[in-house]
């Protein structure tokens, strides 16, 4: 027991023979935490051990002397009259029973003298046993019921139980509930911004600064993320880099993944998009191999935990490896980068001095541009598309994305932000590795996109064409002459010589009669 005082590092080394009462007394001091179920159950622990430890300790009797201190202006505690008592059991205790007998003011100093025979190590000895009998005893409410750890940056709830923030704010990604009793919490809009338990805080500061410090290394190692080993991954849709994107985030381990991120200070998340159908192999991977690592530029936190991201792109990479952390995509990955200027002059001054044969298409034609040419040419075909008011072009795409850039590396990637075609066309943009590639692939996408365009409006204006021949047709056909109605043959009775021809006026009737069969048939 000898060895113990000299090799504690505790509290007990701040403190000397006039220390302040709130050193000691603060630790466990819950009168204004009433609700607080871990400093209640800690007060009742300490109450009982130290009562039983001060009754079987009656050989180390110490004087404490009351010092008042003035806290401000307002304080009346110096007009009080001091108190002093013959207390057994070390500092430790005799401080705290000082306290429970209601004679020690709150901001006032105890100075400690030694009674007997006493030498000052037997005392702090004896502070060692009862600070590692505290420790021993009232360890297990400083852990977090979550993690079963000792408590990191403590909160308190409304219904009096205290986790560590980063447990509770996991646990109210998936539930509103108290993990503890189970009882409904009102939604709180940020958990981040809520004070922590002070109480509890200094409690763990100065009864186990070992296990808090070793924690909070703990906690930096998991915060700590390599963008090139572990990046946490969200397979949600194509984004491109320098480009925005705007994200919903619902799912309880999305939250937990957007709230490390901004929590270990990288905001930096990789984005996946997801392959087509028609591309996955069973047991392989859903989400293609190239992605975007996204930079939360701003957050909006709801009130029920949901959370409103404005992200931008930063680069591009390809993922190596991946894995599962807490119900979320990790990964390692390689930075992909395009290729150098030099290469891509090279590139170009090759293609571009290749000879263009008489019966090579327009497109052919248009792979041996230059670069500017093919910046050109998407440029030239954003503005014939605004002057038509392409519906893709609408005012609220263009405040979400911009006006297009004359910079030849952003272009195809605005380009495919705000065009509407195929996920699966706009995905070869990030294989792709320099900008002459990716324009010759935005320049195939104009070219396929004007060819269609050019037929539909032949197909349109020929059926415009026909509907007109067949209304020109139908208003002649209105207003041409009718041709005289036949006149039924009247029957005439004859008297005298009439009657002597019989056989002409039966010819006349059959010719008539001949005559009026025939005319449908004209």
């Amino acid at each position: 027991m000898s060895d113990g005082p000299q090799s504690a590092t505790t509290p007990l080394d701040g403190f000397d023979a006039h220390s302040n009462a709130r050193d000691i007394v603060r630790l466990f001091q819950f009168g204004d935490c009433a609700v607080d179920v871990t400093l209640k159950k800690i007060g009742h622990l300490v109450n009982a051990f130290i009562s039983n430890y001060v009754a079987e300790s009656l050989e180390i009797p110490l004087l404490l002397e009351e010092r008042l201190n003035s806290s401000g202006p307002d304080d009346t505690s110096t007009e009080a009259t001091p108190h002093s008592h013959v207390i057994s059991g070390g500092r430790i205790a005799a401080t705290y029973m000082f306290a429970d007998m209601g004679e020690l003011n709150y901001h006032s100093t105890v100075s400690y003298t030694t009674v007997n025979t006493h030498t000052a190590e037997a005392v702090r000895a004896a502070d060692v046993t009862v600070l590692e009998k505290l420790q021993e005893a009232i360890r297990p409410e400083l852990e977090c019921q979550v993690c079963y750890q000792i408590m990191l940056d403590p909160l308190t709830t409304s219904c009096g139980h205290t986790f560590c923030r980063r447990c509770f704010c996991r646990a109210m990604d998936h539930t509103n509930h108290c993990p503890m009793c189970r009882r409904l919490l009102p939604l709180v809009h940020s958990q981040q911004t809520t004070p922590n338990n002070k109480r509890v805080a200094r409690l763990i500061q100065h009864l186990f600064p070992d296990l808090l410090v070793a924690r909070k290394a703990l906690a930096a190692q998991e915060d700590m993320v390599d963008e090139e080993t572990q990046l946490p991954l969200f397979p949600c849709t194509l984004v491109y880099p320098q480009m925005p994107t705007f994200l919903h985030i619902f799912e309880p381990r999305y939250r937990l993944m957007v709230r490390r991120v901004l929590e270990n200070g990288t905001r930096k998340f990789g984005m996946l998009a997801y392959k087509p159908h028609s591309e996955y192999q069973q047991g392989g991977p859903h989400w293609q191999e190239y992605g975007t690592v996204l930079f939360v530029e701003r957050v909006e936190m709801l009130a029920d935990g949901r959370s409103l991201l404005e992200t931008r792109g930063l680069y591009k990479f390809r993922v190596v490896e991946t894995g599962m952390v807490d119900g979320y995509l990790t990964g390692r990955i390689q930075r992909y980068d395009d290729i150098s200027v030099h290469e891509e002059e090279a590139i170009e001054a090759r293609e571009t001095g290749m000879p263009i044969q008489p019966d090579q298409d327009d497109l052919v034609r248009l792979h041996h541009s230059s670069t500017q040419q093919l910046l050109d040419y998407g440029l030239e075909f954003v503005r014939q598309a605004q002057a038509r008011s392409a519906r893709w072009l609408h005012q609220r795409v263009l405040a979400a994305y911009g006006q297009p850039p004359e910079d030849a590396a952003t272009f195809p990637y605005w380009l495919a932000s705000v065009l509407p075609i195929a996920e699966t066309e706009k995905y070869a943009l990030l294989p792709a590795a320099g900008v002459r590639e990716r324009l010759k692939i935005t320049a195939e996408w104009i070219y396929r996109l004007e060819q269609a365009r050019c037929e539909y409006e032949a197909e349109l204006a020929a059926k415009v064409r026909e509907q007109q021949d067949r209304h020109q047709q139908e208003t002649r056909d209105a207003v041409a002459p009718t041709p005289p109605a036949q006149l039924e043959p009247r029957s005439v009775t004859t008297r005298g010589p009439e009657l002597a021809e019989p056989e002409a006026h039966e010819l006349e009737t059959s010719g008539a009669e001949a005559e009026s069969t025939e005319l449908p048939e004209s």
